[in-house]
């Protein structure tokens, strides 16, 4: 017996709407027509989307416009603004703020997320407490995947390992590191690496966030990546510093990264907005190609990042979004558009190493329903997602807007006015 059965769906790789079946949470059945008398919906031929997968979100620092001044700086005016306040963050203010995201996430389809969230002495572990009951408040709708990481250096901030290590015995899922801030960048790395193997952890870097490629601290984590055998495991973000290379060169690199089994995160809105600021004129837009990364086999993912704040001033947390800003960036055309929604679905899903993710028979009925017909339409349009549903059960409906046109107002009226007689 079926839970329930969602109707006229269209789903990628078919010509024809079909039925989906969903018993226990998973999806049982996927056929042109269902028999059962289950439960069911009409889905009016709209596309179903395997909900969006959201791997580098920051909950702990969003939302913060309103209690901070910002002059549109670089990387480390956005650093320094933040720090100054995190003294000041509550569990609570952190728990409201990461909420308010997590509600338009949610909303705009996504149903798995990383939040990066920082740990150091100025904020203790009251932004991680948050975002544990985020977690477990949130579970209904969204799994949460929290990363622990120094965004202000490990080595520079005594104390700062000790609080990473006390979230990792309490729960943090993955490790990140920030070799960027550090006074001993390649020391920084290799610690981290100790840790996660340690706590036996996936890990998740911010890594060379500016526009010089003639070195890159993606070479150590590789590196470390090959020795300590941890090829899938290993995530950097960012990266900016690959946007800055030749064609033959990103090419090279990409096999190096395939090699060792470290993927790639980019992030458009943020790369967009601090990269460059140096330049008068031919402004860079530092946004590294990660479709043709892709292409030659590394597992790449786009995301979010920061929301509201010195970083990234705008957002709505819309991986649809996210993902038709990136192909406008990168001069993905129609026939990449495909590979582009790849990389807010199944790609990261792959990153984040999600069982049983994807539309397919024993996978989890964590499903959107976009307002659209197939994957050109839905990345090139935005349209919206108008259902949600996580292991089978509704998470948000959006109702789709319509037109007011004065002969529908007029009609509507008639038709009021003789339903009273």
């Amino acid at each position: 017996m079926l839970d329930l059965v969602l109707r006229n769906g269209r789903i990628r790789g078919r010509a024809e709407p079909v039925d989906i079946g969903i018993r226990g949470g998973l999806i049982a059945e996927i056929q042109p027509r269902i028999s059962s008398s289950a439960p069911h919906e009409d889905l009016g031929g709209r596309l179903i989307l395997p909900g969006f997968c959201d791997t580098h979100v920051h909950l702990d620092k969003a939302c913060l416009l309103n209690r901070c001044g910002h002059d549109h700086g670089g990387l480390a005016d956005a650093i320094a603004a933040v720090s100054r306040l995190k003294a000041d963050f509550t569990c609570e203010d952190v728990y409201a703020r990461g909420a308010r995201c997590l509600d338009r996430a949610i909303t705009q389809g996504t149903s798995h997320m990383r939040t990066h969230v920082e740990l150091d002495p100025a904020v203790g572990l009251r932004s991680f407490e948050a975002i544990l009951s985020l977690k477990q408040d949130y579970a209904w709708a969204i799994d949460l995947n929290i990363c622990v990481f120094p965004q202000e250096g490990l080595f520079n901030r005594p104390g700062t390992e000790a609080l990473l290590v006390s979230a990792l015995e309490q729960g943090a899922d993955v490790l990140g590191g920030c070799p960027y801030t550090d006074t001993r960048p390649d020391a920084h790395v290799a610690r981290i690496f100790d840790l996660a193997q340690r706590f036996d952890v996936d890990l998740d870097f911010h890594l060379d966030f500016d526009l010089d490629p003639s070195w890159m601290h993606l070479d150590a984590v590789m590196r470390e990546t090959e020795r300590r055998g941890w090829g899938g495991r290993v995530a950097v973000g960012h990266a900016t510093k690959l946007s800055a290379l030749s064609a033959d060169a990103l090419a090279q690199i990409a096999i190096r990264l395939e090699q060792s089994g470290v993927a790639v995160t980019t992030l458009p809105a943020t790369d967009l907005y601090l990269m460059g600021r140096t330049h008068d004129g031919n402004v860079p837009r530092g946004v590294t190609p990660v479709h043709r990364l892709q292409a030659q086999g590394v597992t790449c993912s786009i995301a979010t990042n920061n929301v509201l704040n010195p970083f990234t001033p705008f957002g709505d947390l819309s991986l649809l979004r996210m993902a038709n800003l990136y192909a406008n960036v990168c001069h993905a055309g129609p026939s990449d558009f495909g590979s582009v929604l790849d990389l807010v679905t199944e790609s990261p899903a792959r990153l984040m190493r999600l069982p049983n993710y994807g539309i397919a028979r024993g996978a989890a009925a964590d499903m959107i329903v976009v307002d659209a017909r197939d994957e050109v339409e839905a990345l090139a349009a935005l349209p919206d997602p108008i259902k949600g549903y996580k292991r089978g059960q509704p998470t948000f409906v959006r109702e789709p807007a319509r037109l007011l046109s004065p002969s529908h107002v007029k009609q509507a009226a008639l038709r009021k006015g003789s339903s009273s007689f």
